[in-house]
C-alpha cells in the first residue's frame, strides 16, 4: 500500500490493526444492488481499505432515488449506478480494483458475478426472485453472503438485527425468502440484517421493487407500489452490513 493510500486508512488501523488491514487490502468482496442500502454498504467497504470491490447493478440513477441513494445527486441523474459508484469508491482510495458489472442478477448471470476470486458477498436487491438466486448460488458456492432483508418502511434503527436467516422473525421478505430457500435446500448459515419493527400492511417483496421501468416490470414480474424509505434506516442496513463483513474478513 501507498504511503498516501496508507494514510488514508491509519485511524483503521490503529483500531484494528496491521494484520487486519492487510487482509482487508487483499479481500474481494462482491456488493449486489447500489441502492440504499447496497450504497452505504460500499462505502463502508471502501472507507475501511478493502481492496478489491465488485459492484453489481443493472439500473440507472432515478430523480426518485434521491432521498435514499448515496450516488443519486442531481449531476448524476441516468448515469449508471455501477460508474458512480466507481468513481466514487476510486475518489476514496485509488488504489481499490473495482470491477462494474452493469448485470440482473438471474440464473444466466450469477456465474459472473460469484466469479472467482471472491471473499464475502453483500445482498443488497429488493427483488425476491434474484434475491433467492444470488443467496442459493453463493451457498452453492461455498461463498459467505450478508443478506440485507427489508429496509423500507422501517423508522426505528433500534429494532435492526443481525442473525442467521434461521432466526429472523417478523420481516415479510425475511419470511419470503426463508420459504424459496427451503425449495432450494437452504435453511441457514446465511447471515441476514432484518428489523424486528412491523412492517407496513400494504409491503409485498413478492415482486420487483420500485425502481424499474414499466418494460422490466413486464419482463422480470409484475409492478408493485413504491414503499416509503428513510436514508437514515437504509443507510444503516448498509454500514451494518458492511461491518459484518469486515468483522468476517478480519476475523478469518
Amino acid at each position: 500500500m501507498s504511503r498516501t493510500c496508507s494514510k488514508r486508512f491509519a485511524r483503521t488501523e490503529l483500531l484494528l490493526g496491521s494484520d487486519a488491514m492487510e487482509k482487508l487490502r487483499r479481500a474481494t468482496v462482491a456488493v449486489v444492488g447500489l441502492g440504499a442500502v447496497g450504497s452505504y454498504a460500499t462505502e463502508g467497504l471502501a472507507r475501511a481499505g478493502v481492496g478489491n470491490l465488485r459492484l453489481v447493478d443493472f439500473d440507472e440513477i432515478r430523480e426518485t432515488n434521491i432521498n435514499r441513494q448515496l450516488y443519486a445527486l442531481d449531476s448524476t441523474i441516468g448515469k449508471l449506478k455501477v460508474e458512480v459508484a466507481r468513481s466514487r469508491v476510486l475518489d476514496i482510495n485509488p488504489a481499490c480494483r473495482v470491477e462494474c458489472l452493469p448485470v440482473f442478477v438471474d440464473r444466466t448471470t450469477v456465474g459472473s458475478v460469484l466469479a472467482k476470486p471472491l471473499d464475502l458477498v453483500i445482498d443488497a436487491i429488493d427483488s425476491l426472485g434474484p434475491k433467492v438466486e444470488l443467496i442459493a448460488s453463493t451457498r452453492d458456492a461455498g461463498i459467505e453472503i450478508i443478506s440485507a432483508m427489508g429496509a423500507a418502511t422501517r423508522t426505528d434503527f433500534s429494532m435492526i438485527r443481525v442473525s442467521d436467516i434461521s432466526k429472523t422473525k417478523i420481516c415479510p421478505l425475511a419470511r419470503l425468502v426463508r420459504k424459496r430457500l427451503r425449495q432450494r435446500n437452504v435453511e441457514s448459515g446465511v447471515t441476514c440484517i432484518y428489523s424486528t419493527e412491523p412492517p407496513d400492511p400494504m409491503e409485498d417483496h413478492a415482486t420487483v421493487g420500485p425502481e424499474l421501468t414499466e418494460k422490466d416490470f413486464l419482463e422480470r414480474g409484475r409492478a408493485r407500489k413504491p414503499l416509503g424509505s428513510l436514508s437514515c434506516l437504509t443507510g444503516i442496513f448498509g454500514l451494518i452490513a458492511a461491518r459484518e463483513a469486515i468483522r468476517k474478513i478480519t476475523a478469518s
